[in-house]
């Protein structure tokens, strides 16, 4: 059974920086395409950030792109992103997630789809202040 363990949200000003984590246990983060998506009140939930095991390479959301960072290590298999110059637009409550297909697909928006990923965290609420 794989679990996630997220932390790191909080309440922050507009321009300021937070860093989110994700532990995992069950799976090997390394070995599947492990994302972070959000989901503001009445709006449906999003891909923010994702890495594609298929490819190695990471996605992000066009709203985050220069903003916020996507890493994950092996070591402790924990996923983190980084959300620098925050928004107020980028209040949400922040979940990790994992996509156990491969694909390979020419669209960052199909790796940040929610509708591949199986498993969820419990999320982590990120409230920025204008």
């Amino acid at each position: 059974e794989v679990q996630f363990a997220e932390t790191g949200g909080g309440l922050v000003q507009a321009g300021e920086s937070l860093t989110l984590s994700c532990a995992v246990s069950g799976i090997d983060v390394d070995a599947y395409t492990v994302g972070w998506f959000r989901q503001a009140p009445g709006k449906e939930r999003e891909g923010v950030a994702c890495i594609a095991s298929s490819t190695g390479r990471s996605y992000y959301a066009t709203s985050v792109k220069g903003r916020f960072t996507i890493t994950a290590d092996g070591a402790s298999n924990t996923v983190t992103l980084r959300m620098n110059n925050l928004k107020s637009e980028d209040t949400a409550v922040y979940y990790c997630a994992v996509d156990y297909t491969y694909r390979l697909s020419p669209s960052a928006s199909d790796y940040l789809s929610p509708r591949y990923y199986r498993d969820w965290g419990q999320g982590t609420q990120v409230t920025v202040s204008s």
